[in-house]
């Protein structure tokens, strides 16, 4: 840590259980992500339109039947994908040994890693969730128990996105244990897909985007450089 007061604190990224839940599953990244991989396939075709009127089923036919880009953009049928990413998680403990952190010496990176594991199963088999709602469930009539599938994840990443995904895969490597066979280090490599739709946080992140689209229109003056052809 620098000794320096202007020093600016790094934000983490990290994985949020959405919703009420017994225990709250919660895992800051120890290491950001050094690299982040954000993809979207779209699809176009033909619309049955065109295809009606005899421009060919094939995409460059219907293209050349169309006399200019806005009746192409109104006529052609798109399928927009969803948004995948992906990026590797790295755990390691060797800080935290070498300060004789308790909880560390004695379990190494393996609570980090359970938790990141849980966030693929469903919450109505968690065993802790089954405790809280019987003994608190009494007390409050709310249930800690979720439906047979996988908890809602946020994925943090600063503070203009907060993105609601579910976790399509997750690859663990482990790299070296203690002696008592808890891991070490490990890397976690995550694909994620986003949640699209008129909840909060996608609508929050969604907001930040057009935000800063927004803030692209002030480099507006470099259009001068740029021959667009009409």
């Amino acid at each position: 840590m620098s000794g320096f007061s202007n020093t600016p604190r790094i934000l983490r990224g990290a994985f949020v259980e959405h919703g009420k839940s017994m225990p709250p599953l919660v895992v800051p990244f120890q290491f950001n992500p050094e690299t982040i991989s954000r993809n979207r396939t779209n699809s176009f075709a033909a619309s049955g339109q065109g295809e009606e009127e005899g421009l060919g089923a094939s995409l460059r036919d219907f293209f050349l039947g169309l006399p200019n880009l806005t009746s192409v953009r109104d006529l052609q049928d798109v399928t927009i994908g969803m948004e995948t990413i992906s990026f590797d998680i790295r755990l390691d403990a060797t800080d935290k040994l070498e300060s004789n952190d308790p909880i560390t010496m004695q379990f190494g990176i393996l609570p980090q890693l359970s938790t990141l594991e849980l966030m693929m199963y469903p919450k109505s088999e968690s065993l802790a969730s089954e405790f809280f709602s019987t003994v608190l469930g009494v007390l409050t009539g709310f249930s800690f128990t979720d439906t047979e599938k996988p908890p809602m994840i946020l994925f943090v990443w600063g503070r203009k996105k907060v993105l609601p995904v579910n976790i399509t895969s997750m690859r663990i490597t482990e790299q070296e244990f203690t002696t008592e066979l808890n891991p070490i280090r490990a890397t976690v490599a995550v694909s994620i897909t986003v949640i699209e739709g008129p909840n909060g946080p996608y609508k929050y992140s969604r907001a930040m985007k057009e935000t800063m689209s927004a803030v692209n229109m002030l480099n507006l003056a470099q259009v001068t450089n740029v021959i667009i052809p009409m």
